[in-house]
């Protein structure tokens, strides 16, 4: 994306917006809310959304006749239908007819075009949501699980260009932001595209690789929290990237990563830890893409800056898009910062709190989108082929079972090292054998391990096991009973913790013993 110049608005636009925000063809009376973006202008009335492409043109985009205003918008309805197919309803034509009158499916010329909308609920936009802190885990995860199904779906192109076409991308981004000398600093512009070509050769391989593998899909492109609405309870991805399908297809970990920079950038590092995992646990063809992870978010806030850059430059204002800009320089100037690596295991026998306490760790330390989660019970779901809630018979938990979920945990824990990523181990580990392994493939990886073992009383085990909601976990209170007879008691090199208690309190006492800060 890479955009500078903006040519002035052809004769008309004031006409057709100014009929729209005065109500006049939607009824007496009807109160309008216009709302202006920098390629298109939305009209809120009533039950609906229209929306009225601007006739504008920038390097990346070309909106200034009616005839491509008509074609976007169609591929606008179109797209969208993938990811929120009752949002979107149909394009009509704007016409003016011989007494100069406009109209919304009129009989005269067509002039102009527009898209009609289903109008959500002011309070859905999760860019407000976020704002006010009430982001919460299941929507969260719920909206992962359908891009999870987006993705598969999606328009697949193979090629062994992966780099090439990153590269491009940074490339003509750095000529966007130098445009901008006034907004973005140039030197620090120079060091961050420098930065950005290291990262890019450093795994140029392995984006060929997952080019190659058909990772590059025609996806939604401009994947962020003001584009995500909670709609009759689902959270649904709306106003996709439409005006270039070149633009909009890419690595799939590249889409999903302006949501990850946009939620860590608003400091919402769990609620970030929370999609990044989620998403990996129901993707395992992308599981060898997480070191690429901080190079898309690092490519992501740049595009923000150089937008705002030109947003600030068109503007006279505040100034707040100036400062914006160049807080997003300063975000992607940080994020491809690889800090020490780290290896927690986190043991106890079923119901004790160990998947309670990775995800409330996991945004907590590590590279930008926190640590890699690596849960046992998931994994058991992904050898055996089924989803990670779909509950297993008790056949499936056999010795030889159990070893291999043990060895896929190892190996994938090992890769997320090798990449520079911190990783959580959460396994039972309740076998001599099982810890050795894992505390083993952090001095492989030259890092530093801390186990933790969580105990509570059998009654409280089986309390929690029983009001536990639908997890990955299949143990019940038979399993918990059959647990406390079995289970070898931990080593003395890891830490005991009684998890008695609200989590919070037992997170900060694990903050204390593993030397992390936040709390």
């Amino acid at each position: 994306m890479a955009a500078t110049s903006l040519d002035p608005p052809v004769t008309g636009e004031s006409d057709v917006a100014a009929w729209l925000a005065s109500g006049e063809p939607f009824g007496a009376g009807s109160p309008v809310c216009r709302i202006d973006t920098h390629a298109a202008s939305v009209f809120l009335v009533g039950n609906r959304a229209w929306k009225l492409k601007r006739p504008v043109r920038y390097n990346y985009l070309d909106f200034s006749t009616a005839d491509r205003r008509r074609d976007v918008l169609e591929a606008e309805l179109r797209l969208n239908r993938r990811t929120a197919p009752t949002l979107y309803l149909a394009v009509h034509p704007v016409t003016r007819d011989a007494r100069d009158q406009l109209a919304i499916d009129g009989d005269g010329e067509v002039i102009d075009w527009l898209l009609e909308m289903r109008r959500f609920p002011d309070d859905a936009l999760w860019d407000d949501i976020a704002r006010h802190g009430k982001l919460d885990d299941r929507a969260l995860n719920q909206l992962t699980d359908q891009l999870v199904h987006f993705y598969h779906g999606a328009g697949i192109m193979r090629t062994d260009k992966g780099a090439e076409r990153l590269a491009g991308v940074i490339e003509g981004n750095a000529v966007s932001m130098a445009a901008f000398p006034n907004v973005l600093d140039t030197r620090r512009v120079d060091a961050l595209t420098q930065d950005l070509r290291a990262q890019i050769a450093r795994h140029a391989n392995l984006l060929d690789a997952r080019g190659r593998a058909g990772r590059i899909r025609h996806v939604h492109g401009d994947l962020h929290l003001a584009n995500i609405a909670t709609i009759n309870g689902v959270p649904t991805p709306f106003d996709c990237l439409e005006f270039d399908e070149q633009l909009a297809t890419t690595d799939i970990l590249y889409d999903i990563a302006f949501l990850l920079m946009d939620l860590w950038d608003r400091g919402l590092r769990h609620e970030a830890n929370v999609v990044f995992n989620r998403y990996l646990d129901r993707s395992a063809a992308d599981e060898d893409g997480v070191a690429l992870i901080p190079l898309f978010m690092a490519v992501r806030a740049s595009i923000r800056a150089h937008v705002l850059a030109a947003q600030a430059a068109r503007e006279s204002g505040d100034g707040q898009a100036t400062t914006c800009a160049a807080e997003y320089l300063d975000l992607a100037s940080t994020l491809t910062r690889v800090g020490p690596t780290r290896l927690i295991a986190i043991g106890g026998l079923s119901g004790t709190g160990k998947s309670t306490l990775a995800r409330a760790l996991g945004g907590a330390f590590g590279a930008p989108r926190g640590a890699r989660i690596l849960r046992s019970d998931v994994l058991r779901k992904r050898i055996a082929g089924v989803e990670p809630e779909t509950r297993l018979p008790v056949s499936a938990y056999t010795a030889s079972a159990s070893h291999a979920v043990y060895e896929e945990l190892g190996r994938l824990a090992e890769q997320a090292l090798t990449a520079g990523r911190a990783v959580i181990a959460d396994a039972m580990f309740s076998q001599p054998a099982e810890r050795d392994a894992i505390a083993a493939t952090a001095e492989q990886a030259a890092c530093r391990f801390d186990g933790i073992w969580l105990e509570l009383p059998y009654d409280g085990r089986v309390d929690r096991v029983r009001a536990r909601p639908i997890d990955a976990s299949d143990a019940d209170a038979q399993v918990a009973r059959a647990q406390s007879a079995a289970h070898v008691p931990p080593p003395a090199n890891w830490k005991t913790l009684e998890t008695v208690g609200e989590t919070t309190g037992v997170v900060r006492k694990v903050y204390g013993l593993l030397d992390l800060t936040g709390l």
